[in-house]
């Protein structure tokens, strides 16, 4: 059943209708599956949450880095 109408999916016909290969980031499981993105979302949603997470990690983690290098580029100076 379409999700948005209620009526039989159409499948192949629907612009909705989309092939998602990838890992369920939830079990870790292959994904290749077709289907409606509407009934994606979910997992698209949560998937872009986990790289949002890795991307902040990798910032902060470039960020202690540079300070820390900043850091130790002012005690060579004398600056400290």
């Amino acid at each position: 059943m379409c999700p948005l109408t209620g009526d039989p999916c159409m499948k192949h016909e629907c612009e909705w209708y989309t092939h998602v290969i990838g890992v369920n980031p939830q079990t870790g499981e292959s994904l290749d599956n077709f289907g409606c993105a509407v009934t994606f979302i979910p997992i698209l949603l949560i998937e872009n949450s986990q790289q949002q997470r890795q991307t902040g990690a990798a910032v902060e983690s470039f960020r202690n880095a540079a300070v820390g290098a900043k850091r130790e580029q002012k005690k060579l100076n004398g600056d400290i």
